[in-house]
C-alpha cells in the first residue's frame, strides 16, 4: 500500500512497542516519518530520529518545529508516548499522580499545540492518541492509569469538535493489553510471571494479547486520506475486551 505517499508524520513515543510498529507501518505504506523519543538511539534511516521530553513543553516545541523543517510539513501527529501505572487510588502520592498525567495527558497536549500550526497548512491533516481499553472499562487495580485514559478520550472528543472545521480530524485507539516492552517488564516483575500472563491473556475473549503491529494497523487506518470522513473515533483494539462477553467455556 502506497496511501501515505508524500505525507509526513511524527510519532511520539515511537522507538519502541507500539510507537516504533506504527512509524515503521507509515514509512512502509509511503510516508516521511519523524520519531520523537527520550531515547531514539535504536532508530534509524529511513526514520527522522529526534530527541524529546513530552513532559517538557520547549523540548517539545523545539523537536516538533525541527521535524516539520526537516520532513517540509505535517500532517499526520500520532499522539503515543505515555508511561503506566499501577494501584488503587490509596497506592500512589500526589507525585505521583502528577507525573503521570504530566507525561499521558499533558504530554499530548503539548505535541498537537506545537503540530497543529503545521497541520493547519495540510490537505490531510490528521491526529491519533493512542488512549486505552482502561478508558472505558474498569480495570483492577489500574486507578491512575485508567484516570489519565480517560482524559486522553474526553481530550479526543474535545479536540475533534474543536478542529473538524479547520480540516483536522482527530481520533483515537483504545487498545487491550499490548504485548509490548512495558508490559514484558510488569510480567517479569510479577511473583509468578507464567500466571500473570496467563490471567491477562484470559481477560481478552480471544484468548492473547494485542500485538503492536495489530494497533498500528488500526492508527495507520485513523491516519490515512482514507479515513477522511472519520473523526472523534475511538477504536476498540482489545480482542473484544469492551463489547464481549462470553459464556464460560464449556468443560
Amino acid at each position: 500500500m502506497s496511501d501515505f505517499e508524500g505525507l509526513k508524520a511524527l510519532v511520539t513515543g515511537g522507538a519502541s512497542g507500539i510507537g516504533r510498529a506504527t512509524a515503521d507501518l507509515l514509512a512502509e505504506r509511503g510516508a516521511q516519518v519523524a520519531v520523537l523519543d527520550l531515547d531514539p538511539s535504536s532508530v534509524d534511516k529511513p526514520l527522522l530520529a529526534l530527541a524529546a521530553d513530552v513532559g517538557d513543553d520547549v523540548s517539545v516545541r523545539t523537536a516538533v518545529a525541527e521535524a516539520a523543517e526537516t520532513l517540509g510539513g505535517l500532517d499526520v501527529l500520532v499522539n503515543n508516548a505515555g508511561i503506566g501505572a499501577q494501584g488503587t487510588v490509596e497506592d500512589n502520592d500526589d507525585a505521583e499522580w502528577r507525573r503521570v498525567f504530566e507525561v499521558n495527558v499533558l504530554g499530548m497536549v503539548r505535541a498537537a499545540r506545537a503540530a497543529l500550526p503545521h497541520l493547519r497548512r495540510s490537505r490531510h491533516a490528521a491526529i491519533v492518541n493512542t488512549c486505552s481499553i482502561a478508558a472505558t472499562a474498569g480495570l483492577p487495580r489500574r486507578a491512575l492509569y485508567s484516570a489519565t485514559k480517560g482524559a486522553v478520550y474526553s481530550l479526543t472528543l474535545a479536540m475533534a469538535a474543536d478542529h473538524v472545521r479547520e480540516g483536522i480530524r482527530v481520533n483515537c485507539v483504545n487498545p487491550g493489553t499490548v504485548d509490548t516492552p512495558w508490559v514484558g517488564r510488569l510480567l517479569d516483575a510479577a511473583p509468578d510471571p507464567a500466571a500473570e500472563r496467563a490471567a491477562l491473556e484470559a481477560r481478552q475473549p480471544t484468548g492473547r494479547l494485542v500485538s503492536a503491529a495489530e494497533v498500528a494497523g488500526a492508527i495507520a487506518y485513523l491516519a490515512g486520506p482514507l479515513s477522511g470522513a472519520t473523526t472523534g473515533t475511538a477504536l476498540a483494539v482489545d480482542g473484544g475486551m469492551q463489547g464481549l462477553r462470553l459464556r464460560p467455556a464449556a468443560r
